[in-house]
């Protein structure tokens, strides 16, 4: 069985049991694939949790959940040195982001301290403590819940911190069909308590497998420079006007490079060996929607950074 067969097989797996949520699946594995992490947003209730959570049933690989809230220390993620009195020495215990698959559930309501200890993790792939560096396993994926109805309380991650993640989610109310499915689930997964946990699918070498695989997509030249043009038009020295009239602060080159991962990893996905201007826009969303800040006047005229980025796909020309 091939890495593309295994991954397909994944996502059909997760999309039966998610349901009404198949972007959210697709997104997770397009994160997996371009070893990056993702932050989701949506109200209770919309299976962001559990999402994780079968994921981590179908991949070798441990998984630890942490709820984040106010009380909430950088050693709680991290791990800290414990004094062993019977030879006085200090023994470091590992915390939860040694895991494969983290979920920090409600990031924001943690303060800044802890969100710079998870996010630095992320993006160093490794720990200090006590002046010693400890490195994170190959596989480590966080995936960041924020809930968009409670704001009192939160601390919101500031723009420099949300251009860490790789992807920004936005899930919603499933329709009454896939409503009525996860009714019917939720009545069998019951009636099931004693069922075994899905075996894994996906073990650590078919994964480097199939990245690297995603790395070789060919991708054209004048595909490059749509992404690069799609970028560079969203900040205020861009030649053209346009969008640019509505930002305040455009995309890093964090932007361009997951762009460029992420269309690989939608093309590869699809059971394609090459990307297409398609998978670029399809994945253009998730990659800019938190990577752009709106000035005043645009938000004051209720524009959201995806009517923004409907625009920046409609005005830059495709090649």
């Amino acid at each position: 069985m091939t890495s593309l067969t295994v991954f397909q097989d994944l996502q059909r797996q997760i999309e039966q049991k998610i349901i009404g949520q198949a972007h959210l699946a697709n997104r997770l594995l397009l994160a997996v694939l371009a070893d990056g992490h993702l932050l989701v947003e949506g109200a209770p209730g919309l299976a962001k949790t559990r999402a994780i959570k079968v994921l981590s049933d179908c991949i070798e690989g441990d998984f630890h959940r942490v709820q984040f809230t106010p009380d909430l220390l950088p050693s709680d993620l991290t791990g800290l040195e414990i004094y062993r009195p019977q030879d006085g020495t200090f023994h470091f215990q590992k915390g939860p982001l040694f895991h494969n698959l983290l979920l920090a559930d409600e990031i924001n309501r943690a303060p800044a301290k802890v969100q710079s200890a998870l996010l630095e993790a992320m993006a160093e792939r490794q720990i200090t403590v006590a002046s010693v560096s400890y490195p994170l396993p190959d596989l480590f994926l966080v995936m960041a819940t924020q809930n968009p109805i409670e704001q009192e309380g939160t601390y919101p991650l500031p723009e420099a911190q949300l251009d860490r993640f790789l992807l920004h989610v936005r899930v919603d109310y499933p329709d009454a069909e896939a409503e009525h499915k996860i009714l019917r689930l939720t009545h069998q997964e019951a009636l099931q308590q004693e069922a075994a946990t899905a075996t894994p699918i996906l073990n650590q070498a078919t994964l480097q497998e199939a990245r690297q695989a995603v790395l070789n997509i060919h991708m054209a030249d004048v595909l490059e420079t749509y992404i690069v043009q799609l970028v560079m038009a969203t900040r205020s020295n861009h030649t053209t006007q346009g969008v640019v009239q509505h930002i305040q602060y455009g995309a890093s080159p964090r932007a361009t490079m997951a762009l460029d991962r992420c269309a690989r990893a939608h093309a590869w996905l699809a059971g394609r060996d090459f990307v297409s201007p398609e998978d670029i826009q399809a994945v253009a969303g998730d990659v800019l929607r938190h990577r752009l800040l709106l000035n005043y006047a645009a938000e004051a005229s209720g524009m959201t950074t995806d009517d923004v980025i409907t625009q920046l796909i409609a005005q830059v020309a495709v090649p």
